[in-house]
């Protein structure tokens, strides 16, 4: 199934700015095994997943393997993660703070899936943008491998000049 690239659902209302101490995220409900996977989540049930992860900085119970391997391209730079705690501090390094995925669209693939996407972020009393494309392994309903192909963090100057040299055709 290819679906175009679409508001993500709603997110819930914003939590206060201040510091709270993390939780242990909760468990979803796993749904049937659907497709090329033998694992127990479907490719739009991890993706969910995964847009939590990205719009929050922690990951649900149950989306990566422990043994999760991350390889991450950026402008002119490669970085590289493995297991969890390996990925969230590569994952907060870029992206401290927390954000929004306005639009995704999620491919499955015999292996997982591939998931374009763009992100939203204030940091440092600035708006932040950028797009990225990421191929997910799926191993046990898990993701166990992902690339994550970023066209760089656009600050607001960035992108109000893109906004006034360029007309997109589509969003």
């Amino acid at each position: 199934m290819t679906r175009t690239m679409e508001p993500a659902a709603p997110a819930a209302p914003a939590a206060p700015a201040a510091p709270t101490a993390p939780t242990a995220p909760t468990a979803p409900a796993a749904p049937a095994a659907a497709g090329p996977f033998t694992g127990p989540r479907r490719p739009e049930a991890l993706a969910d997943l995964l847009v939590t992860f990205l719009e929050t900085g922690s990951p649900p119970a149950g989306l990566f393997r422990p043994e999760v391997f991350c390889d991450l391209t950026v402008p002119q730079w490669r970085l590289q993660a493995e297991g969890v705690p390996g990925l969230v501090a590569l994952r907060k390094a870029g992206h401290p703070a927390p954000g929004l995925v306005p639009r995704r669209r999620v491919d499955p693939t015999p292996t997982g899936f591939v998931i374009e996407l763009e992100e939203r972020w204030e940091q440092d009393g600035q708006s932040w943008y950028c797009r990225e494309l990421m191929r997910a392994d799926v191993e046990d309903g898990m993701i166990a491998r992902i690339s994550v192909y970023c066209t760089g963090d656009w600050d607001a100057e960035r992108q109000r000049r893109h906004g006034q040299e360029v007309v997109l055709l589509r969003p």
